[in-house]
């Protein structure tokens, strides 16, 4: 059961990391980003390191891509019409 658990988010992990390299749009970027962050900490919790988990996401998806997304919002410039 854990195995099928391991691949499940290996594999939504992987594909997530992927769609930030191929991702158009830049904000579509950094939500696939905290996809994979996300799944990093589902690895870590199968590992039973729940501390490192809780850190992952309490820190790099709650700051780091809160903090990338509002910069590409205050930054846009000339597309409101």
């Amino acid at each position: 059961m854990i195995d099928v658990v391991f691949v499940v988010i290996s594999i939504v992990t992987i594909l997530s990391s992927i769609m930030v390299i191929q991702a158009k749009k830049l904000v579509h970027s950094a939500v696939y980003l905290a996809g994979a962050l996300i799944g990093t900490a589902g690895l870590f919790i199968l590992l039973k390191a729940e501390f490192i988990a809780w850190v992952q996401v309490l820190v790099y998806v709650g700051a780091v891509v809160t903090l990338i997304l509002f910069t590409i919002m205050l930054t846009r410039k000339g597309e409101e019409e």
